[in-house]
């Protein structure tokens, strides 16, 4: 059984107090949830669980958005599997593991990494095992084991520069930074160099984007939710099997239980908002709701924003046609004729190895892989790029030497089958995004938004933001259909350390 988090100090949303379901003998509320990845699948749930009749319309034919899954075949002929590429679940993710509990009680489909080390371009490595898990001692112990952070850098820091770093409480610490680009942040903290390039690159790469192209106030916010703010750890999970398989067809079979309706290979035009909500597919099907979810990715709610003339005001409008996209990201994903070494972690990320960011070996857990790997000597190794803009061919070329000089075995393995994957669909985190960002709920209150692009003022990010989100979305349409909501908890929405926030006070820093 994997453990969820134990930090005591977590925070709490209460639910909205209302009916516990639709009475029996009333008319049932229905909502059209667009998108079946995260975010549109925490909000059927929290909608379906009170009652409301939910259809999901998804324009794939696999649910999980980014986090999907799908089979491949080989050109052998034999079964594989396919995604877009690791996610690490970490435990601080409540809200998203509380959406996986609902099929999987003991998240069964999850498999814990013991540990993920850290490699910078002059070969130094810097782990997470054994760290305590309570900060600010986590910090104190890895900056006095690293050979990249040393304690010594710890007293060059600028206090009052760095005060950010423990005093983080959102929104505000958004607007008290989110104007500034990460690595001007971390130049005028005196971070220092060989660190920056891996520990806190990795938060940076984590949003497709380079430190200058990153808001400071979404990297201090990481910062606080993965190492300052939580006494959670960095230790994750992982799925230990490809992601339709591990998480989302068991949470479609529980949500089909509940009357959910799934709708694959549709995608969805417009939404009129008149007497109720019409939702318009691309096979001329009409959805009549009382109330729409728009759980897209950014591409897809600024199209069917676009093309819904009737749908929130002109600055509203102009909020979402505003948002924008990080630069692409590469996944390659290679099936070799011959093991690597025994000792190879599951997951490595990486720091000053352009353009490679993490590799995995994705045998170690997950069994597509593994059952690939026993039946023929072989290994499958997954390499990501992030934020790259050079050509597939050179990318991968790129990816495959850097590989070689990593793990040494692998140059004189021969590729039996490979899938390249580019993407350029994930949210972007630009300096001064953050005050315009669109918020779940829109001038329409039957229509509410959710998503990782979707700002919500809770410390959250990435795979929790979607779900939190999610969650939330549905809570706004219960409330208006007079229902119960949905507890939501976070990390700490401040500072963890009184003594740290008294510091930053007396250096002058900002005590918010």
């Amino acid at each position: 059984m994997i453990a969820d988090g134990t930090d005591r100090r977590r925070q709490t949303l209460p639910a909205v107090p209302g009916r516990s379901r639709v009475a029996a003998g009333t008319a049932r509320p229905r909502v059209v949830v667009v998108g079946a990845g995260i975010a549109g699948l925490a909000a059927a749930a929290g909608l379906a669980e009170r009652g409301v009749a939910v259809d999901i319309l998804e324009q794939r034919d696999y649910l999980g958005g980014r986090v999907g899954g799908w089979p491949e075949t080989l050109a052998d002929g034999s079964p594989a599997a396919m995604n877009r590429g690791f996610h690490a679940f970490f435990r601080q993710y409540y809200n998203l593991r509380a959406l996986l509990r609902r099929s999987d009680p003991h998240l069964s489909g999850l498999t814990p990494v013991e540990d993920y080390p850290l490699i910078d371009g002059a070969g130094r490595r810097d782990t997470f095992r054994g760290l305590p898990s309570s900060p600010p001692l986590n910090a104190l112990a890895f900056a006095l084991r690293s050979p990249t952070f040393r304690l010594r850098d710890l007293v060059r820091l600028d206090a009052r520069a760095a005060a950010p770093l423990v005093t983080v409480s959102v929104p505000q610490t958004y607007e008290l930074l989110d104007e500034y680009d990460a690595a001007t942040f971390l130049r005028d903290i005196n971070f220092p160099d060989a660190a920056r390039h891996l520990a806190f690159e990795v938060f940076a790469r984590s949003f497709f984007a380079r430190p200058e192209a990153l808001s400071a106030g979404e990297l201090v916010t990481m910062f606080h939710i993965y190492f300052l703010g939580s006494s959670e750890g960095l230790i994750f999970d992982v799925a230990n099997a490809n992601f339709d398989v591990a998480l989302w067809n068991p949470l479609r079979a529980y949500l089909e239980t509940l009357g959910v309706s799934f709708h694959t290979g549709v995608a969805v035009q417009s939404l009129d908002v008149g007497d109720g909500v019409v939702v318009t597919t691309d096979t001329a099907r009409v959805f009549k709701a009382d109330a729409a979810v728009l759980a897209t990715d950014v591409g897809g709610l600024r199209r069917i924003v676009a093309a819904s003339p009737g749908l929130g005001d002109r600055p509203w409008r102009d909020r979402v046609a505003a948002m924008g996209t990080a630069s692409s990201f590469v996944v390659l994903r290679l099936w070799l004729d011959r093991p690597v070494r025994a000792d190879r972690a599951a997951f490595v990320g990486t720091g000053g190895r352009e353009p490679l960011d993490n590799i995995s070996v994705l045998e170690r857990y997950e069994r597509q892989a593994a059952e690939w790997a026993a039946r023929t000597g072989g290994s499958v190794i997954e390499l990501h790029a992030y934020s790259v803009s050079a050509p597939d061919e050179e990318v991968r070329s790129a990816l495959i030497a850097r590989m070689h000089a990593l793990y040494p075995e692998t140059a004189a393995a021969s590729i039996v089958d490979e899938r390249l994957l580019r993407r350029d669909d994930c949210p972007r985190f630009a300096p001064g995004d953050f005050a315009d960002r669109p918020t779940v709920e829109t001038p329409d209150a039957r229509v509410v938004l959710a998503g990782d692009g979707i700002r919500i003022d809770l410390p959250v990010a990435l795979m929790e933001r979607a779900a939190t989100t999610g969650w939330a979305a549905a809570n706004a349409l219960l409330g208006r259909f007079g229902l119960a909501g949905h507890p939501l908890h976070t990390v700490p929405n401040e500072g963890r350390s009184a003594l740290l926030r008294r510091l930053a006070a007396t250096a002058g820093g900002d005590g918010r």
